[in-house]
This record gives C-alpha cells, sequence and structure tokens, in this order.
C-alpha cells in the first residue's frame, strides 16, 4: 500500500517518518508492506490543487495523511486569509483530490474546535464551536472533507509535543537556559500529546483496513494544566528552576484558548484495540 504524507518537515511529518522508519529497521512485515512517500510544503503545496493532482497522478496512493497545517495559533488571528487558505481550502483540495483517486484520507485536526466551556471530556459527537481563528479554520477544514469525501478519518489531538518541529515543551527546554524563573498559566486544561504516539495511532489505523470511518480524538491518557505539563518536562530532565503558577488573564495573548479541552478517546480505543499511555509516560519516549 502506498502512503503520502503530506507536512512532512512539519513535528507530526518528522514524527510519521521517525516511526516509519523505526517498523521498518526492526523488519516489520505488516508496515514494510507500506510504502511511505513524505512530500514538504514546498514539494506538495496543498492550497494548489493541480500540486496535489501531480503528485496523486505520479502515487496513486491508497492512503494520504494530511499532516500539513497553518498551526500558529496566535498568528491566525492577524493572518486569517493565509489560515483558511492551508487550513480550509487546502482541505478541501486533498479531499476532492483523494475522492477521485479512491484515497483513503487521514486528516490531523484540534480540541481547538471546542469552545471550552464543557466540564467533562469532549467526545466526537460533542457540537463544536471554536473560539479563535486557527480552531475556526481547522472545524471548517473537517466540513469540507466531510461534503467532499466518503473515505476519511479525522483524527483530533491535543497539545502535541516532541523532539522534532515547534512545541511547548521544546520551548520550555530552551527557556529554561534563557531564565531563573518562568510563569505558567495554570487555569487551562488539557492533555498533552507525544506526537510518535500520534504517529504510531495513525500507522495502526491504516494497517487495521476498517471501513469505520468518520471522526476520532486521540490524545495521551490524563489531565493537566500547562503549569503542571512544564513542572513534569523539567522534573524529568533534571532541571532545577523557579516556575510559579498564573491565570490566563495575567498572559494575555491575541488568541484565546479553551479551558477544558480534554478529548474522550472511547472511540478511538475500541475500534482498534489500542492502549494509551498516560501523558506524564508519554515524555519519557523521544
Amino acid at each position: 500500500m502506498v502512503v503520502l504524507v503530506t507536512g512532512a518537515n512539519g513535528q507530526l511529518g518528522e514524527a510519521i517518518q521517525y516511526v516509519s522508519n523505526q517498523y521498518l529497521n526492526h523488519s516489520n512485515k505488516e508496515t514494510n508492506l507500506l510504502q511511505f512517500y513524505f512530500y514538504s510544503s514546498s514539494e506538495l503545496d496543498i492550497t494548489n490543487k493541480q500540486s496535489i493532482e501531480k503528485v496523486f497522478l505520479n502515487l496513486k496512493p491508497n492512503f494520504c495523511i494530511n499532516a500539513a497545517a497553518y498551526t500558529a495559533v496566535d498568528k491566525a488571528e492577524s493572518d486569517q486569509e493565509k489560515a483558511h487558505e492551508v487550513n480550509v481550502i487546502g482541505a478541501k483540495n486533498i479531499a476532492e483530490v483523494c475522492e477521485n483517486y479512491n484515497t483513503t484520507l487521514i486528516h490531523v485536526s484540534t480540541d481547538f474546535v471546542f469552545d471550552g466551556n464543557k466540564k467533562t471530556p469532549y467526545n466526537e459527537k460533542d457540537i463544536t464551536n471554536p473560539k479563535g481563528i486557527y480552531g475556526v479554520t481547522k472545524r471548517d477544514g473537517e466540513l469540507e472533507i466531510i461534503k467532499s469525501l466518503k473515505q476519511f478519518f479525522i483524527i483530533r489531538t491535543s497539545w502535541l509535543f516532541s523532539s522534532f518541529g515547534n512545541n511547548f515543551m521544546k520551548t520550555m527546554l530552551r527557556l529554561s537556559k534563557e531564565r531563573n524563573s518562568l510563569s505558567i498559566v495554570n487555569d487551562q486544561i488539557g492533555t498533552p500529546t507525544n506526537a510518535i504516539d500520534l504517529a504510531e495511532v495513525i500507522i495502526k489505523v491504516i494497517q487495521s483496513q476498517s471501513k469505520s470511518y468518520g471522526i476520532y480524538h486521540f490524545s495521551n491518557e490524563g489531565y493537566c494544566s500547562w503549569f503542571d505539563f512544564a513542572k513534569k518536562i523539567f522534573e524529568f530532565n533534571n532541571i532545577e528552576i523557579d516556575i510559579k503558577p498564573i491565570p490566563s488573564a495575567d498572559f494575555p495573548t491575541p488568541a484565546e484558548r479553551p479551558k477544558y479541552s480534554v478529548l474522550d478517546k472511547s472511540k478511538i480505543k475500541k475500534e482498534f484495540n489500542i492502549k494509551i499511555r498516560s501523558w506524564q509516560d508519554s515524555i519519557e519516549i523521544q
């Protein structure tokens, strides 16, 4: 089976490359049946439908993992056109070409499609109500896929981190070298997700050849605040630094974040028979 991966140079794209190489290095016969082709945004521009069609014509992929996205949450507030172009038009283009080539799409979305007003984990049937432009464009991208394509898996995830790309963990480790103390928001609750764990689940979805298409939620287990997450990162890396919990009001950002965006993973665990490690344990997987 041929698997096309967009956004190859992003955090998730790099994690998928890492995981696919690890499987191949261990002579996993199932994964050896998968041929991965990785394309960066400069090689495959999802906002340009002709660019997508050219690659599809050449590869004729069985699966397309769309890891390309505009993910700059705050910048999106002032760069709405670009965010819409990538997250909505790009998703629409990919979906339409997938439909033409009978390709199954695995599209990665976000917990930011929710408003954060709920007090219990969000399931796939909960109504979306994004607060910022990033969340709006990711939600609208989902709707374009649902409208254009029959064979799709939309996987919403949250608080992605890894040793790849730009993310909260890497920012904390960098800041710990520059400062003696940090103030971290403690009233936004969610679940950190290791990009490697997400990559492994995406490959498992492909290998299952499941026809149970639709929306799924995946993150690591448990929940915490950004302050708790930072504390665990420093603890794991044996870094001594003074960190202070602060409310979101003391750290204003252009984009409003959901106060609570924990995801219910019951559906994906049942459908694909997966066990999910806790977010604390996932920090150790780099």
